[in-house]
């Protein structure tokens, strides 16, 4: 049956939801929806960072680094991702962010697919939960 079957690009096909391939947000008539499971081709510019935390999480979530270097932002600590491969998986509850040291490409895999996680509008992270500074948290260096 080719009406459950979906070819594509992830590079193109991210660039047309935020980077977002797979879960809840796509249409239910799409192969790519799912309430099980979301899956982000993340292609971050040099400095790229998340505009404020994500706070109140309800999934678990793992994150693979396939080019550059990432760091991802955790409660009193900073992952830093370097090397092809390298990953962090955190679960539900535990607040995070991200920045892109150098220009990279990030495979996310979250689970569940609920909404209401989205930044709305930049202007509004000053209204996101804070965190003191970034670069002042243990350091957790992925890498050999």
């Amino acid at each position: 049956m080719t009406d459950s079957v979906y070819v594509g690009n992830a590079g193109r096909d991210a660039a047309l939801d935020r980077g977002w391939l797979l879960g809840h947000f796509k249409d239910a008539s799409d192969p790519r929806y799912s309430a099980d499971v979301e899956i982000k081709w993340g292609v971050h510019p040099q400095g790229d960072e998340r505009p404020q935390w994500v706070t109140g999480e309800k999934r678990t979530a793992l994150l693979v680094l396939i080019s550059g270097r990432f760091r991802v932002e955790l409660p009193g600590r900073s992952v830093l991702l370097a090397e092809q491969g390298d990953y962090v998986v955190w679960g539900r509850g535990v607040d995070h962010s991200w920045f892109a040291e150098e220009e990279s490409v990030v495979l996310t895999v979250r689970w569940p697919s609920v909404s209401g996680f989205k930044v709305i509008d930049e202007d509004d992270s000053a209204a996101g939960h804070s965190h003191s500074s970034l670069r002042s948290r243990t350091d957790d260096r992925i890498a050999s």
